[in-house]
């Protein structure tokens, strides 16, 4: 490839532009890789609630049931911050309106519930998002 840009005729200007794109395409490329979601159902019945907590933190929630199993919840919020707002405004003579509408939108959690038996193993899951 390098050799084809060298036998191209492009000022120096357009070979560092060049490269610049290509580096800047292999980057978001390799960049935008996304770990692919837990198989939670694998994990029934070896997965324990110490290597929970070392995968996911302390749980935001923990109960121990009558029967002595632990249901324990993490909880993931996210928001979005992003809003719209439209004012506007006048003034006259020691007198003022003001008009204004705000619009914005809300965040949601994702919810993972994993129980585990009086042994600490995976016994059951769910994951729901409000």
């Amino acid at each position: 490839m390098f050799a084809y840009l060298a036998s191209m005729k492009m000022n120096l200007a357009g070979k560092i532009s060049l490269l610049a794109i290509l580096a800047l395409a292999a980057m978001l490329i390799t960049g935008c890789k996304t770990t692919p979601p837990v198989d939670w159902n694998s994990r029934v019945g070896t997965y324990t609630f110490d290597q929970a907590v070392i995968e996911l933190g302390p749980p935001d929630k923990q109960a121990t049931l009558s029967d002595g199993k632990t249901v324990a919840q993490w909880i993931k919020h996210y928001y979005n911050n992003s809003g719209f707002a439209v004012g506007t405004g006048f003034f006259t003579g020691g007198a003022g309106v003001g008009v204004s509408q705000g619009v914005g939108s809300s965040g949601y959690d994702n919810i993972l519930t994993l129980t585990f038996d009086t042994g600490s193993k995976l016994v059951s899951w769910t994951k729901n998002y409000h």
